[in-house]
């Protein structure tokens, strides 16, 4: 496939699937992966509108061992059909894992690969460069950079410069740290010519208004149609009243998830509680993220309720 068509893909929700885990052992949980694939589906995040993410941060990647990871993806991959792209995190401190990524989602059919800086170590830019290309050189297959710069490496602007000379780096996942200089609208101005650009700060308004591609966008584990419809306002131009949506819906999200990281860390434990809320097959975070049902499931609860997701349970 070629850049260009895989650019065209990258495109709508990018919704991380969270991976579900068995009780007691919290055995990876893969028929209710596929059921919630399903789910997502159905309720229309498919091919130009929504991209499904395997076994990113919200998906427990840091828990589970290559094996799992792999088999999480190739699940995600057959539970969607072929109905909207897939991409497999590849978040890893090891370039020798990240080929073995690379060789897994090309053999299972993941459409992208998602990279970042590796973690732990603040390596330099070389590194990364040098990380992205041995990716980008053993697979035929789309990869997505995405600058978590709160772990390690922030990606600076004339890496972005060196990384769009390779063919198959299609998407940017972009946030920055907030300083009011406009760091984050600066890229994606810069360089949405080149990229398919993935909004992972929340601001889909300006963001779309210069020409990114795509949502990073939590709620649509357990509200797709909310998500679909979303991103249609955007598409449409229909910019003031996407933002009121943010605002009503997403925002109080966000707050719990706030209030919630003074209890545990991690990513998803948020996506998965609402997922059980609603009825879906759902489950805790592995150790170390603590268990947040006990705590917050009826400040999550009434959250939803004063947000108008239908089908909460009482």
């Amino acid at each position: 496939m070629d850049s260009e068509t895989r650019r065209s893909r990258l495109v709508g929700c990018y919704v991380t699937i969270p991976t579900m885990f068995k009780d007691p052992d919290l055995a990876v949980d893969f028929d209710a992966i596929s059921r919630h694939v399903r789910f997502l589906v159905d309720g229309g995040l498919q091919t130009g509108s929504a991209v499904l993410l395997a076994g990113g941060a919200a998906g427990d990647f840091s828990t589970m061992t290559f094996d799992e990871r792999a088999a999480v993806a190739e699940t995600v991959v057959q539970a969607a059909a072929g109905r909207v792209p897939i991409a497999m995190g590849g978040q890893t401190t090891s370039t020798a894992e990240l080929v073995r990524i690379m060789h897994a989602a090309e053999r299972i059919g993941a459409d992208f690969v998602q990279v970042s800086p590796p973690f732990y170590f603040e390596h330099t830019e070389d590194d990364f460069y040098e990380h992205v290309l041995a990716a980008a050189e053993a697979a035929d297959v789309g990869l997505i950079v995405y600058n978590t710069f709160w772990t390690s490496l922030g990606i600076s602007g004339a890496l972005v410069e060196r990384l769009a000379e390779i063919p198959n780096v299609v998407g940017l996942k972009w946030s920055t740290p907030d300083t009011g200089m406009m760091s984050f609208e600066q890229i994606i101005a810069r360089f949405a010519d080149r990229f398919a650009i993935i909004d992972n700060q929340m601001r889909y308004v300006v963001s779309h208004i210069l020409g990114a591609r795509a949502i990073e966008i939590h709620v649509a584990n357990y509200w797709p149609q909310w998500a679909v419809g979303l991103w249609a306002m955007l598409e449409g131009g229909e910019y003031v009243a996407a933002q009121r949506e943010l605002v009503r819906v997403a925002m109080p999200f966000m707050a719990l998830w706030a209030e919630m990281e003074s209890f545990t860390g991690g990513d998803g434990y948020l996506d998965k509680l609402c997922m059980e809320i609603v009825g879906l097959p759902s489950s805790r975070s592995r150790p170390p993220t603590r268990d947040v049902r006990p705590a917050f499931s009826e400040k999550a609860r009434q959250m939803l309720l004063a947000c108008g997701v239908p089908g909460v349970l009482g």
